[in-house]
């Protein structure tokens, strides 16, 4: 965008800058928030309900269930923490993408030599994979306990419905977020639903939130409930979504934007992080130390909850399941063409990535294996994929030249450090539990 040459500058009024004056009309912001103080707020959250599906993915329910049937409310802390870190996580990849109008693989590619951005660009591609085991398997089981259809099929028709609501994005990014949204209600009214007619025990559940243990199962099963909340891919994609969905002009509307973008992650991670907790009190309540057997996996879950409460808490969940893999997988792709046009500066036709990503997550299911297991082993490795999105994150908004006055906080780039240690301890205990026992 120009600017007025210096000599010709004259003495701007108070509180505008140049680009303000020099363009012409209202601006994008300005022409949203003339709808009123409802629906020019509604107009600009959505970023982060797309991202957030993702955190609400099968992956979550495979971990959050096998927690509370195997461990009971022991691991809310877990849950909740993981939860407010995806927040933090979730609102600087919006800012990123706000203020530098681009997004995080872009400014991975300008920033850091060659071969570590290729190298960024590999794991990412490997997470990818990882993700659309969780998400296809998921989606799957859900055809397969809904209506009978066989895995392997019913991973093609998760396919094809992805790429369904994939192709709304081209027809603006608001009938993609209005979709998402629509596969979120669904997912968070199954589980109200179910929570309600289960019911959870206020005192031990609240007990949870002390930081505990029980064994080495209970780390492993922590790493996974981590890998499952904070999701790699879309710390990528989330700076994707907001760095050309509203033009900022001049650094005041930045700042407007980054406060509806706060806006936007509390509400749609709050309503994420209530899912997963449903989840896991859900389980917890009704299949730990209960009289059913092999309650910690999906399956399980969900002739347990035909048998205990009835069939229709059993499609609640089970719907539920569904919403979770056809939205997930949809975003999946969205984050996959970011990560590669991002990271490498190409891209390949969606079909063709579609098909090297999903073949992973098809031979998963062609094979047989437990579905269960299938996904949380997915989120561990998601979980070790996770310290390569944060640290080239945080590098990036701590640094003025790129962020310029926006650049992290002392406070933001401390929580943000700790955040990355946290989750680099707990992929090197995991390694070494690997390998040495």
């Amino acid at each position: 965008m120009s600017r007025l040459p210096d000599a010709a500058a004259e003495p701007l009024p108070s509180g505008l800058d140049a680009e303000t004056v020099l363009e012409p009309g209202p601006s994008d912001l300005e022409r949203i928030r003339s709808r009123g103080r409802l629906w020019g707020t509604i107009g600009i959250l959505g970023p982060a309900f797309v991202a957030c599906v993702a955190y609400v993915d099968p992956g979550n329910f495979a971990a959050n269930i096998a927690a509370g049937s195997t461990y009971g409310y022991m691991l809310v802390w877990v849950l909740v923490g993981a939860n407010l870190m995806a927040m933090l996580i979730q609102y600087l990849s919006a800012k990123a993408g706000i203020v530098t109008g681009r997004n995080l693989p872009e400014l991975c590619r300008d920033r850091f030599p060659k071969p570590v951005s290729r190298g960024l660009w590999v794991q990412a591609e490997l997470v990818a994979m990882a993700t659309d085991v969780a998400e296809f398997v998921g989606a799957a089981l859900a055809l397969n306990l809904l209506f009978g259809v066989p895995l392997f099929p019913a991973g093609l028709i998760t396919a094809v419905v992805s790429f369904g609501i994939l192709g709304l994005q081209r027809r603006g990014y608001r009938r993609f977020e209005l979709a998402i949204v629509f596969f979120l209600a669904i997912i968070l009214l199954g589980f109200l639903y179910n929570l309600v007619r289960v019911g959870f025990q206020l005192g031990p559940a609240a007990s949870g939130l002390v930081p505990s243990f029980s064994g080495t199962d209970s780390v492993l099963l922590a790493a996974a409930i981590l890998g499952a909340t904070v999701m790699p891919h879309v710390v990528y994609l989330h700076s994707a979504l907001t760095q050309g969905r509203i033009e900022p002009r001049g650094d005041r509307e930045r700042h407007q934007l980054l406060r509806f973008q706060r806006v936007d992650v509390v509400v749609a991670m709050g309503l994420a992080g209530l899912i997963n907790l449903a989840m896991l009190l859900i389980a917890a309540s009704l299949f730990f130390g209960g009289p059913l057997e092999a309650t910690d996996t999906i399956e399980g879950a969900y002739d347990g909850f035909k048998a205990l409460i009835g069939p229709e808490a059993a499609i609640a969940f089970a719907l539920a399941l569904l919403a979770s893999g056809m939205s997930s997988s949809s975003v999946g792709t969205y984050s996959g063409q970011v990560v590669m046009q991002g990271f490498i500066g190409r891209s390949i036709p969606l079909g063709l990535r579609r098909t090297v990503t999903m073949a992973p997550a098809l031979i998963v299911l062609a094979a047989g294996i437990e579905p269960t297991a299938a996904l949380l082993v997915s989120q561990v490795v998601l979980s070790f994929g996770i310290p390569f999105a944060l640290v080239p994150l945080l590098l990036v908004t701590r640094d003025r030249t790129v962020m310029g006055g926006f650049v992290n906080r002392r406070v933001t780039s401390a929580a943000a450090l700790v955040v990355v240690s946290l989750v680099v301890a707990l992929n090197l205990f995991l390694l070494g539990r690997l390998f040495f026992g």
